[in-house]
């Protein structure tokens, strides 16, 4: 005897591929399109992220590089003394960012929607 009829199969079956669909639409997010450097706390430039370009923007504390290639875009380097900035790597998502305190100059990436909610926001 089986603890499973026909029908049960057609049920899991059913939602198993809306299962499949729906998840992909809910985790999606568009890729970022731009890139926003602000320095001192005002909008130094608005790049395109589909040009790849290398920016030196001065700080108090000497020249921030900024990298942009391929989609993606990233602080180089930077004279801060723990290099957070550096290691946050490249960004590719809307509403990644990376900030570096004593030299006054942060990146922000923005997309043609803004940035979903994720685990950090409340």
């Amino acid at each position: 005897m089986s603890l499973l009829r026909s029908g049960d199969y057609v049920v899991i079956g059913v939602f198993l591929v809306l299962w499949g669909v729906i998840t992909p639409l809910c985790w999606s997010q568009a890729g970022a399109t731009r890139v926003k450097i602000f320095q001192d706390g005002q909008l130094y430039a608005e790049l395109d992220l589909a040009a790849a370009r290398t920016l030196a923007i001065d700080g108090p504390l000497g020249k921030t590089t900024i990298e942009v290639a391929a989609g993606r875009a990233r602080i180089a380097s930077d004279p801060s003394p723990r290099q957070y900035c550096v290691r946050a790597g490249w960004l590719t998502q809307v509403g990644q960012s990376a900030i570096c305190l004593p030299n006054r100059t942060s990146i922000e990436l923005v997309g043609p929607r803004p940035a979903s909610y994720d685990s950090l926001s409340y």
